[in-house]
């Protein structure tokens, strides 16, 4: 193997790194065990790296080296003392095995589903199955408020058009911080969704956490056109981030797995 092509390799996992780390946040629903199975996946690869070289691409070999990890630890959730945490291990223990991941590297990730049958090892015909199940199994399973942060009419209108045909109800629209936290205080939402930048120039983090200091165990959904921005493992980062712009399919998996396993982590600023 030359230098060169050891840093080429190198070079494409470094990219890929954070959108692993988001996938393995979404997938375990905490930021300390899903960057504990990135460091086990990339270790794995130090010690045997022909996995990632014989994949279709560097990234498919990366996420499927993961799952080599995830399975063989047998894809357990860390043990919380967070009531959302155990909500969430109740929740897990009813769904179809392997559909979570499934949506995840589909709805949230981008891949496809040949890409997913190579990083599952699974057969392409079955993952179609897994991701109607779990769709399926997550929407069924919960409701609730959902309040919408975002300063842009039209994004807004989609947002919560698609929301409302998954069955949540939405509290309402705030364009600015301020707007934000006299929403949450008018009706405690069990959900948020908000853009990073906002009308006033404010930020959707800021809002966030001054809604987050008023109540506890809110899971949040962060929309930005630059999410590697936000994947940079310095500060607690979210643990479901739609890239914009976004699909409908992305949004309709992102608030399902939010509702169904809340035990999302959020930014501060």
């Amino acid at each position: 193997m030359n230098a060169s092509a050891t840093f080429d390799l190198t070079s494409a996992i470094a990219a890929d790194l954070p959108f692993l780390r988001r996938y393995a946040r979404a997938l375990t629903g905490s930021q300390d065990s899903g960057d504990r199975y990135a460091a086990a996946t990339l270790e794995s690869i130090l010690i045997e790296d022909t996995p990632v070289r014989e994949a279709t691409t560097p990234r498919i070999g990366l996420f499927h080296c993961f799952h080599r990890v995830w399975a063989s630890a047998g894809a357990p959730l860390d043990v919380e003392d967070d009531i959302l945490a155990r909500r969430a291990q109740v929740h897990m223990s009813g769904l179809t095995p392997n559909s979570r991941e499934a949506l995840l590297l589909h709805a949230i990730e981008g891949f496809d589903r040949p890409a997913i049958a190579e990083i599952m090892a699974h057969d392409e015909s079955d993952v179609q199955a897994l991701l109607d199940a779990a769709i399926r199994e997550m929407e069924a399973s919960v409701t609730g408020k959902v309040m919408v942060i975002e300063d842009e009419a039209i994004i807004a209108m989609d947002i919560v058009d698609i929301v409302g045909q998954i069955g949540h109800k939405v509290t309402g629209v705030a364009r600015t911080r301020r707007e934000a936290v006299e929403l949450a205080a008018r009706e405690r939402p069990d959900l948020i969704l908000s853009d990073i930048q906002l009308a006033d120039d404010s930020s959707g983090i800021d809002a966030v956490n001054d809604i987050l200091a008023q109540f506890d165990d809110i899971p949040v959904i962060f929309i930005t056109a630059f999410p590697e921005r936000l994947l940079t493992g310095d500060k607690p980062e979210p643990a479901f981030l739609i890239t914009k712009p976004f699909s409908e399919e992305q949004v309709r998996s992102a608030v399902s797995q939010a509702m169904f396993f809340s035990s999302t982590q959020t930014l501060h600023a």
